[in-house]
């Protein structure tokens, strides 16, 4: 048993930090037209080389930016593909105590990519640190799966076959440009898939005619897509979650529901999930996890600032190593601290704490 010297590492973490005040202030003056998008950026840098500096410190070897220039965890993401807009909705998402804000996305013509924004944002990461950059970007699912539908020009698209292979094609290019870019650790963040997990969702999906079975295949097959155009020596996972917004969810179920299509179908080679409480079931899925690929265990909360004890995560740590080897595990929290801006609700050096404590208890189980 050893420290694994490629990503996912042992100790690892999903990628959204929560943001700092001086951040969320200068973010409000923008919008309001205060100071300027290079005033913002010079703030931006600042809080995220210090992020960096924190990341380092606790001593994981993963690094992001803590998506401190984003508001959400995909929409910033996909807005900035060609043919996909911002779009104000009636009303938000709900979530089992929040709705969120209305902001979404309209499909206004053919899906494609150029060139994107977060490209610098790697690039700004990987210049300043040695450890392994990595970028987090939402899963393609993440374009069609919100519980209300997307509004798709059927100009552009008379039939959704050809949305859906030119989202693919557009999320091959992005992959292989953050590849260029000297990315080697990227992460798709597939909230989608694992609410197929839950009936309420699945059947919210029916009554807008879509088949929840054909949905886990054909998101199956945009992931493989999208890293289908990899260098050999990036590693390519993909975090699974039911909702993270201001500490609440949007969705529960145990992974059964799309234990063939993760395990059996999708490519990529590590997987992020979500197991902090009973809402993910148990463990017995990953009996299927295929001997080449490698599961961090979500077990620390991002929900709450309640540092858990480490004999209770070891606990867990030792029951999910009844279904699959230890060597194939690693450990993190279940999700992000702050998918959108807003952030969950815990002060950041509980966050820290909590991160802090992953490292540690890494370095005890698998030495």
């Amino acid at each position: 048993m050893s420290q694994r010297i490629k990503p996912p590492f042992r100790a690892d973490h999903v990628g959204s930090l929560l943001r700092p005040a001086v951040l969320k202030k200068a973010r409000e003056q923008r919008a309001k037209g205060e100071i300027t998008p290079a005033q913002l950026k010079d703030i931006e840098d600042r809080e995220i080389e210090r992020v960096i500096r924190k990341q380092e410190e606790v001593g994981l070897q993963s690094i992001t930016d803590g998506e401190f220039r984003r508001s959400w965890w995909h929409l910033d993401f996909l807005w900035g593909l060609d043919g996909i807009e911002k779009h104000v909705m009636d009303s938000g998402v709900s979530f089992a105590a929040v709705t969120t804000r209305n902001e979404g996305l309209k499909v206004t013509g053919k899906v494609g990519f150029y060139d994107h924004p977060m490209l610098e944002h790697f690039k700004f990461v990987a210049a300043h640190t040695k450890r392994t950059p990595k970028i987090t970007i939402p899963a393609p699912s993440a374009a069609y799966g919100r519980p209300m539908r997307t509004p798709i020009d059927e100009k552009a698209y008379p039939k959704l076959d050809r949305f859906f292979d030119d989202l693919g094609q557009a999320y091959k290019k992005t992959v292989r440009a953050f590849a260029d870019a000297g990315c080697r650790y990227l992460q798709l963040d597939e909230v989608f898939i694992a609410m197929l997990c839950d009936p309420k969702y699945r059947q919210t999906m029916q009554d807008r005619g879509d088949d929840p079975e054909r949905l886990g295949e054909l998101y199956g097959d945009l992931v493989n897509t999208a890293m289908s155009d990899i260098p050999a020596d990036m590693t390519i996972t993909m975090h699974m979650c039911r909702g993270n917004y201001k500490s609440t969810y949007m969705g529960a179920g145990g992974y059964e529901a799309v234990q063939e299509i993760l395990f059996n179908k999708i490519k990529v080679h590590g997987f992020f999930m979500e197991y902090d409480t009973d809402r993910a079931g148990g463990f017995e899925p990953l009996r299927m996890l295929p001997k080449d690929r490698v599961v961090v265990l979500g077990l620390v909360t991002t929900k709450s600032g309640r540092l858990e004890p480490k004999d209770e995560i070891r606990r867990r740590i030792e029951e999910a190593a009844r279904y699959v080897s230890l060597d194939q595990l690693c450990l993190s929290p279940q999700c992000g601290f702050a998918s959108t801006e807003e952030g969950n609700v815990l002060g950041e050096e509980e966050q820290w704490a909590k991160l802090r404590m992953i490292v540690e208890l890494a370095d005890e189980v698998w030495g």
